[in-house]
């Protein structure tokens, strides 16, 4: 199904050590890129005495919307390595952050590649991926009269009602699956509704 992704269910934590160096990695469910940003300010405030505080991030059921940063670690070796595990699980509505203590010995180019990537894989090893399905709310309108076929349609599939209002131009706002909508808009409209 089109409308369906891969996100976690809850905060994962991860640490990977190498060189003496520390990785703290933390993954977070998000459900907008603004709450993305919201996150990796906090997590930066939070560990403010590391070296770096790396991140990844995607967003949407097409997952399509992604940023990744350095924070300083060379072009390449930690924003990218960090993105790069979120695609490879396939996830979306993800923040990925990487906090580094430097442990006083550099790890080159290939070294912090496999750090970043490695401490994104432990905290996504500490949660539960999920299957999830991208929702789509809209509202309609209906006769009185058509109360009945509307309110069958309704209970008949798996559509959380938002918001109604019955009167003698009634109204709703109903939540479902977005594979589902336009199947569901034509049975409405089959019903009388008019789709706003």
């Amino acid at each position: 199904m089109a409308d369906t992704y891969y996100t976690v269910d809850k905060i994962g934590e991860g640490v990977y050590r190498e060189k003496m160096s520390k990785f703290i990695s933390f993954v977070v469910p998000v459900a907008s890129a603004e709450e993305a940003k919201q996150i990796i300010s906090t997590y930066t405030n939070r560990f403010h005495d590391a070296r770096h505080v790396c991140w990844a991030y995607m967003v949407g059921a097409s997952r399509s919307e992604f940023l990744s940063s350095d924070n300083g670690e060379p072009s390449g070796t930690a924003g990218k390595p960090i993105l790069g595990q979120i695609n490879s699980f396939n996830l979306t509505n993800v923040v990925i952050i990487v906090v580094r203590y430097f442990g006083g010995i550099k790890l080159g180019t290939s070294g912090l590649i496999v750090a970043y990537r490695e401490a994104a894989r432990e905290a996504i090893a500490a949660t539960t991926i999920v299957e999830c399905h991208e929702q789509i709310t809209f509202s309609f309108l209906f006769p009185y009269l058509s109360m009945e076929p509307v309110m069958r349609l309704i209970k008949a599939g798996d559509i959380k009602v938002v918001k109604q209002d019955f009167d003698n131009c009634c109204s709703m706002t109903v939540t479902l699956r977005a594979d589902d909508v336009d199947a569901f808009q034509r049975r409405l409209n089959d019903a009388g509704a008019t789709i706003l």
